[in-house]
This record gives structure tokens, sequence and C-alpha cells, in this order.
């Protein structure tokens, strides 16, 4: 029997009044993130994109990446035998940047299996700071323990500690600093997550007791296999054992991503606030403003796009440039170029500056293409590149590190070189995808596809468990 017009009637209407508080509770959230200042993930080569490298000493072991369901809530977490275990987590900093970000999600994995976990910062600065502490913050309202990094505690939680896992090279200038004679000890209990691509890392200062840990972990093949050259032919050490673990999305920026309606308020939005129609193109670029991130080189093929766009008279949507990573306060000299050469061009009204930002859906969510412009060696891995296509967004990357174990060129995205050498085929590609619309949401599906594959955090989460299972075995057989 139907049930009666007016329950029908009233049930629906508290549908639709829970629908516009959620709804509203995500523009609440969305306005208060954007006041507090960003990551932009330092992101980051040869292609082996269906693959682990899992190290032996002598040879590397390659395994196939886990496999498993999306709907990973419905069974027990891949990291369940790190219950009960005290885990000591050390980054040489504490900032809205990708080593230390990634950090606290280990840190916060680790608390959902019921893990014991300790943060020690290494450098602070010297007057109060609103990132750590709010940071800090984070960390105690997931049970996460601060401790003070120099000090006799410090010193007996890493002898105590079951696994000690220092993030990034520069982290390990604590270990002579703090730990002294007692660095034996805790060596064989050690994972070095290593996310650095530049050459001045590469310093004994820095990784002097890297080949005597328990093992490395690296972001992409391309870093791993660099660390290993340059290790050895600029400081003459070995790399320990070295696991290769690709980052995996969250399940809060896969919930947004899949939303549709989420999606849609997000972006009219973003929009709205950067005075861009619903209709136009926005491709943007996501990352700190630096000269390694290669805004300079996005912005002049951007102009260049637009010339040829002009030139040809091509019927498209008015298109846009999206820089989000900007300090306002600091207003660098590199950024002050960036804005100097968009007002000489004239196409102020086609570029928008965008200050960091900690949260990054609401603008995967106004964009219609991402760009990932990383020069040199480019990115260590480029968790913003998974974060878009999560986002059907296609790609437009550098043709270095991690894009490629990311990217797969002409069906996720497009890759271009780096350097000058790159700015007009990046030119080229913007303006395909800005004339090709089947083409773009093709793309965006297949990319989106690819994340649900393998760029999951389930799927992150069991490649870090083989790693610790492995680090927690010989720190076992050390004893």
């Amino acid at each position: 029997m139907a049930k009666p017009t007016s329950s029908s009637s009233s049930s629906f209407h508290l549908q639709s009044l829970k629908k516009k508080k959620w709804l509203l509770t995500i523009l609440a959230l969305f306005s208060i993130s954007t006041l507090i200042v960003l990551l932009i993930r330092a992101n980051i080569s040869p292609s082996c994109d269906d693959r682990l490298l899992y190290g032996a000493k002598d040879s590397d072991k390659i395994l196939n990446s886990p496999s498993g369901s999306s709907s990973s809530s419905s069974r027990s977490s891949p990291l369940h035998f790190m219950k009960s275990k005290l885990v000591l987590l050390v980054s040489h900093q504490l900032t809205l940047s990708g080593g230390p970000l990634l950090l606290m999600e280990l840190a916060f994995l680790l608390r959902g299996v019921g893990a014991e976990v300790v943060w020690i910062t290494y450098q602070k600065p010297a007057e109060p700071d609103e990132v750590v502490y709010s940071l800090e913050n984070k960390m105690l309202d997931r049970g996460v323990q601060i401790l003070h990094a120099k000090g006799q505690k410090a010193i007996d939680t890493a002898l105590k500690a079951d696994l000690v896992v220092l993030n990034t090279a520069v982290a390990g200038k604590w270990l002579d600093a703090v730990l002294k004679d007692n660095v034996p000890r805790v060596l064989p209990k050690i994972l070095w997550w290593i996310h650095e691509m530049r050459g001045h890392y590469f310093t004994l200062e820095y990784v002097k007791h890297l080949p005597f840990v328990a093992a490395a972990m690296i972001d992409s093949h391309t870093t791993a296999e660099y660390w290993k050259n340059r290790t050895k032919e600029r400081l003459g050490v070995k790399m320990p054992d070295t696991f290769v673990v690709h980052l995996g999305n969250s399940k809060d920026l896969m919930e947004v991503a899949e939303t549709s309606v989420a999606k849609r308020v997000l972006r009219e939005h973003v929009r709205a606030t950067l005075g861009v129609q619903n209709e136009d193109l926005l491709f943007a670029i996501i990352n700190s403003v630096s000269r390694g991130k290669g805004q300079d080189l996005f912005l002049r093929a951007f102009q260049e796009s637009l010339q040829i766009i002009k030139e040809k008279k091509l019927q498209v949507p008015p298109v846009h440039a999206l820089v989000v990573g900007s300090d306002m306060n600091a207003q660098t000299k590199f950024e002050t170029e960036l804005r100097s050469f968009v007002i000489e061009k004239k196409i102020q009204n086609r570029v928008h500056f965008v200050n960091k930002t900690l949260t990054v859906a609401p603008y995967l969510a106004a964009i219609d293409v991402l760009v990932q412009n990383s020069q040199a060696r480019g990115e260590c891995f480029g968790r913003i590149t998974i974060e878009a296509m999560a986002f059907q967004l296609p790609v437009l990357g550098t043709a270095a590190g991690g894009t490629m174990e990311i990217v797969v060129n002409q069906t996720t995205g497009l890759l271009h070189p780096v350097g000058k050498d790159g700015v007009t085929p990046l030119a080229r590609n913007i303006v395909k995808l800005a004339t090709h619309v089947e083409r773009r949401l093709t793309m965006g599906w297949k990319g989106y596809e690819r994340v649900k594959e393998r760029f999951l955090e389930h799927h992150m989460a069991e490649r870090i468990a083989y790693v610790l299972k492995e680090v927690l075995r010989k720190a076992k057989h050390s004893t």
C-alpha cells in the first residue's frame, strides 16, 4: 500500500533540508579552509606503472602491485598487525608541504589500527608558528603524541620503539644530534622515507647512516634509481633495501570526487569567486610557486595558446589559467616575475592567482584540466596528479619523474618536454584539449579508472604494510 501523501511530502521535505544543510556545510568548510596556508605537494621516472620495486641487497626484486577492491572499508586494514606497536615518526620540519603531510597521513593510518604513534619535529621555528600549532593540534586530536626533538625522552622513545620512520633525507641530521652513541641501537629498526630529487641532498651530513638502516621507502621508481646511482657515484655509499611505494588518494578526497552534487556546488562557488563563467575553460597548475614547479613556463605556454586560438580563429569558449600556490605575504622575486609577465602580455583577465591552501578539492572540482609542469627531474611522485585524475581531469604533464609513472600519454593526458623546449608543445596541447571536448572528457574518465585501479588509499596502505612487515622482521632478527 502506498504511504500517505502527507508522510511522503514530509519525508521529502526533511531530505531536502538535510541536503541543503550538507551543501552549506561543504561551502562553510571550504571558506574556512581557504584561509589556511597550503600544502601544495612536492610530488614526483622510467615508467613502471603496474609494479612495485622491492629492493634486495644485491639485486632489485620486482613484485606486482597489490590489488584490491575499492570498497576496502568492509575489510580489515592491511596495517592491522601494527596494533599496539610503538612507532616514532621523525620529520625534519612541520609545514604545509608534501613530506610532512604524507608522514601525518601515515600517522593517522597507524592510529586507525591502534598503534601508539609519537611525532618529533627536528627543526621548528624559533617564534610561535600558526601552521605548526594548527598541525600539531590536528595530530593531538587524532591521538598522536608530540615530543620535543631533543632530550632524554626522545632518546628513550627511539630505543623503546618497534619502528622509527625518518621522513626526508634532512631528518638524518637528527640521529647524530640527538641519539649520539645510541645511533647503532636504533638503525636496525629505521625506515627512511625519502621524497627529495635535488642534488644538494646528497651529502654525508644527511645520509651517512643510510646504508645501515633497515630499509628506504621512496615514492617513485625514477627517484629510487636516482638515489641508487647518486649515492654510489657521489658518496660511495650503498642504498639499503629500497621499496618503491606509489601514493594513493585519501577516502575523503575520493568521496568528494565521486559526489556530483558536491563537485557542482564547489565548482560554482570557486568560479564565481574567480569571475570565471561555468562554460569557460580553466587550466590550472597547483603547486607551491617556485621556478622548479614551472609556473613561468606554463604562463608562457598559456599566452602562446591564446595567440594560436586567435590567429587560427578557433571557436572555443574563453580559456583561463589558474595558479594555485601563491604566497601573498612573501611576494617572492619569482612570483613578482609571474605577475609582471601577465601584465606585460595584457592577459590579467585570463590569469588568476590563488594563495596556498590546505584544501585542493574545491579547485579540482572547478577546473577542466590540470597542468603538472615540474621541471628538471620532475616530481618525485606527483600527488596532485592522482588527485586531479580522481576528479576525472586530463593532465598535461612534463615527461619527467613520477609523472611518467602516473600519466599514460595520449590516454589519460598529454606529456611535453621539460624546459623551454616544452613551452610550444604545451601550448599546442592546451589548444588540443580546448578544441576537443570529447577527447578531454575521455582522457578524464580514463584517468579516473586508473586511479581506481591503483592509486587509492587502500592500495597505498597495502604497499606500506608490506614494507613495515619487512622492517619489523629485520628489527626482530637484529636483537
